[in-house]
Parts: structure tokens; C-alpha cells; sequence
């Protein structure tokens, strides 16, 4: 009987493997990585970095993954630089984030360095305090209750978490106070 049913198991697993074959799944570990990084790609724009990060969690020999990536890279369908400008405008657009926070985000991307900082600088100090500034301008009325201090205090700090440089932060925090009539002095004191 036991006889019987490993012969059985063995059986099944030998049409398991043979149903893969014929179902179409890629029993070449190239394709089978291709694959997997075609699926990633599908999903969102990825860094080469993280394509190669992917690759080495599910344990693909390194041969392979340079060379499925070093594929990729010709056909056009990792480009890092792309990949950083499309980053910057969109964070900096629909999070607000400033050059620090997006230089920091795109190097935990694996992106270059080099590659970054171009991408950072397509954000010019106009269109960054812009943003700035109207981040300031949705948080003025959800603290017109507290006091003078707090209010800068957090404003500006809120500025600093998203990437904004410090003297950029205090002079649009300054900007916005005054026109809503609040003094500035506190914020002179503080600044200084």
C-alpha cells in the first residue's frame, strides 16, 4: 500500500510539473525573473534598485538578475532618471514635499545621487515656496485658536518635516501670519 501510494505521488507530481510545462509557466529561471519584474513594473514605475532588491529577496542568482536587469535597461523599461523626475513632480505636487525630502526619498530609492539632485533641481525656489506657502495657508485656520508661539512653532516645523529649507520655512510662515494680521515679532525673535 505505501508502495502504491508514493508510486501514486510520484506520479502526480511528475503531471504537476508537466501541466506547469504546458500551462505556460516559465520553467527557465530568466524568464521566471523577467517575469516577476515585468509584474513589478506593471504595478508602478521601479528604480533599478528596487527591481534588483526584489530579485535578490526571492533569491535569484546574481548572473541572472544583472542580466535580466542589464535587458530591461536597454529596451527602455528601467530608467532611473525618468523614474526621479516623474518622483519629484508628483511628491512635490500631491504631497508637498520640498528638495530635501525628495532627495532623501529617491536615495532610499537607490537612486544616484547624481540623478537625484538633477531631479531635485527641475524644482525651482519659486514653484518650492509656492508650495510652501500654500501648505501654510490650509493649516493657518486649524490653529487660529492657539497661541502666537505655538502656531509658529508648528507651521514652521511642519515646513521642516516635509523638506523645506529652514529659512524658507520661517520667511513664508512670516508672509502668511502677516497678512492674516498676526505680528511678526514673536517669529523675528524666534528666527534669530
Amino acid at each position: 500500500m505505501a508502495r502504491f501510494r508514493s508510486a501514486a505521488a510520484a506520479s502526480g507530481a511528475e503531471e504537476n510539473s508537466e501541466q506547469r510545462r504546458q500551462s505556460g509557466a516559465p520553467a527557465d529561471p530568466v524568464q521566471r525573473a523577467r517575469d516577476y519584474c515585468l509584474r513589478l513594473l506593471t504595478a508602478r514605475p521601479r528604480t533599478r534598485a528596487e527591481l534588483d532588491q526584489a530579485l535578490v529577496r526571492r533569491e535569484v542568482d546574481p548572473e541572472i538578475i544583472e542580466q535580466v536587469l542589464g535587458r530591461l535597461d536597454e529596451v527602455g523599461l528601467i530608467d532611473d532618471q525618468a523614474f526621479a523626475d516623474m518622483w519629484v513632480r508628483s511628491r512635490h505636487t500631491h504631497q508637498g514635499l520640498g528638495r530635501r525630502a525628495l532627495l532623501e526619498e529617491l536615495r532610499r530609492k537607490g537612486v544616484a545621487a547624481d540623478v537625484a539632485n538633477e531631479a531635485a533641481q527641475s524644482l525651482d525656489r519659486d514653484a518650492e515656496e509656492e508650495r510652501a506657502r500654500q501648505l501654510v495657508q490650509r493649516k493657518l485656520s486649524a490653529s487660529a485658536g492657539a497661541d502666537e508661539r505655538t502656531r509658529i512653532r508648528r507651521l514652521v516645523a511642519m515646513l521642516a518635516r516635509k523638506g523645506y529649507p529652514q529659512g524658507l520655512a520661517f520667511q513664508v510662515v512670516r508672509e502668511e501670519l502677516a497678512n492674516e494680521g498676526t505680528d511678526g515679532e514673536l517669529l523675528d525673535e524666534l528666527h534669530d
